[in-house]
């Protein structure tokens, strides 16, 4: 046998003992442990498809916005776009285009003297319903962000809750055996301790997904806030211009 195949069979039989005593460590746990074991692994799967789905959101989310921002550029005017159009193309932005519009052809009436006070008054229409959409857009950013949070909080406490309950009664097994030793203890503190791990594999990937997520949905609200500013500003510059 070649050094390299060695090597390739040793790691292969570490590999093979190290999910043997995984496994053993599983068949240890009481039935508190096995419990933990279950719903941390459920957490896990919910983690993992909340971090993958968010990703595939924001980035279908983005890329509407940068489309609809590219077709802004292209009209002559954000009074003359059409609202079907509008509709079809889908987004934050394009809503939030679509929302400001509306709010225009409802109040517009209000500035046909082309008076400074009834420009005001509809630009303060304008604002406010430019305002509740940006909320409205920020849930769709902020949806399922406070089930991730829960994870990444909740998952090493329930690895503790299964570590303190194994060894707890780990060390009562053994105050009422006849003789006590390392060789009685150590399978329960192993099969307790199996918790924790599971936990810190749940968390620590989880963690670092809700930051980024976290980040990423802070710039996706300033983008919103900036967005609305920049309609709200474009609106009011045609509004006065054609009076």
């Amino acid at each position: 046998m070649s050094f390299i195949n060695y090597l390739n069979f040793s790691e292969l039989s570490q590999t093979i003992h190290m999910q043997a005593s995984l496994f053993e460590y599983f068949v240890q746990s009481n039935s508190a442990g096995k419990c933990i074991l279950f719903i941390l692994m459920v957490f896990s799967i919910l983690a993992w498809s909340v971090i993958i789905g968010k990703l595939l959101q924001i980035n279908r989310l983005n890329s509407l916005n940068k489309q609809h921002q590219l077709k802004l550029n292209q009209a002559n005017g954000v009074l003359q776009l059409d609202f079907e159009d509008l509709s079809q193309q889908g987004g934050p932005h394009s809503e939030m285009t679509s929302v400001a519009l509306k709010a225009y052809a409802r109040y517009g009436d209000v500035a046909n003297d082309g008076d400074k006070k009834d420009i005001d008054l509809l630009m303060g229409h304008i604002e406010n319903a430019m305002d509740r959409s940006v909320a409205e857009q920020s849930l769709k950013y902020e949806e399922k962000m406070v089930l991730l949070g829960s994870i990444v909080s909740g998952a090493p406490f329930l690895g503790l809750l299964g570590t303190v309950w194994g060894v707890m009664d780990a060390f009562g097994a053994m105050s009422v055996a006849s003789s006590a030793s390392l060789q009685a203890l150590a399978p329960g503190v192993s099969g307790a301790l199996l918790t924790t791990v599971a936990a810190l594999v749940v968390a620590i990937p989880s963690v670092f997904g809700y930051n980024y997520l976290l980040q990423t949905t802070k710039i996706a609200l300033i983008e919103l806030e900036n967005f609305s500013s920049t309609i709200s500003d474009r609106i009011e510059l045609e509004v006065r211009g054609s009076k």
